[in-house]
């Protein structure tokens, strides 16, 4: 059996849309699932219970993250800080579920499910395959911040508004540019805005760097009004049902 912690690791690389990789969509469908409909079916009796557990282990399995690193020798400041969009949601999700506070809760929200899509889709594992550390760290870290995001609209009944993705997007901007500064001085990559990843993804076709920020600008906000619109369209069919119930009256 290959040594799932070790870092030539020799029991096959990650195959996108592959079979290991339609099955860690699924455990993060059904973690997903679960946590809401357990939270349903308990009437919130558990919540709190919960919440704590969600914290822990989003935080367990960066610390852990960091741990493999340094075993392995390859821990690095510029590239091993949970720094990226998807990182820093793990520790805002776990803030979130700990202190129940809507502004964190609107950062989590969209970054949560725009970045972790998107990474789900394309996951960045190259040769750390099915049954690798590295690949239960991958799908747990990513499916729990999508949780996060899900369990606090339904549990904590927090929702974003549309001035909602104006402030997030407009904080994602002053992320990158901290970001930016701090990959200036540290020779890092984080959020990709040096360089595109060395795997191939969407950016590609975006162009050379720094032309390729623009369109991830414009996919961000997109993304933003994509998960924004559930909220949007029931807003509308509310108000519509209204109007029309006072028009009959």
């Amino acid at each position: 059996m290959p040594n799932i912690f070790s870092y030539n690791f020799q029991g096959g690389s990650f195959v996108a849309f592959s079979r290991q990789h339609i099955w860690g969509i699924l455990g993060v469908a059904i973690l997903i699932s679960t946590v809401v409909i357990f939270d349903r079916l308990t009437n919130q009796k558990y919540q709190k219970f919960i919440s704590l557990s969600m914290a822990i282990i989003l935080l367990l399995q960066e610390l852990s993250l960091s741990i493999v690193r340094i075993y392995w020798g390859v821990w690095e400041i510029s590239t091993s800080l949970p720094l990226q969009l998807c990182g820093m949601a793990v520790i805002l999700s776990a803030v979130l579920l700990i202190t129940k506070n809507y502004q964190i809760y609107e950062i989590v929200y969209f970054w949560s499910l725009a970045g972790a899509v998107q990474a789900l889709l394309q996951p960045n594992l190259t040769r750390f395959g099915f049954p690798h550390y590295r690949y239960f760290q991958f799908f747990l870290s990513h499916g729990l911040i999508m949780t996060t995001a899900i369990f606090a609209t339904v549990s904590f009944g927090f929702r974003p508004t549309k001035k909602s993705i104006i402030r997030v997007f407009v904080y994602t901007n002053i992320y990158a540019l901290f970001i930016g500064l701090f990959n200036l001085i540290s020779g890092g990559n984080y959020m990709f805005l040096c360089h595109k990843p060395e795997t191939a993804s969407l950016m590609d076709a975006f162009g050379p760097w720094p032309i390729y920020i623009i369109p991830l600008e414009i996919i961000a906000l997109v993304s933003y009004l994509f998960y924004y619109s559930p909220f949007a369209i029931y807003d509308y069919i509310t108000k519509n049902s209204m109007t029309s119930e006072i028009s009959y009256d």
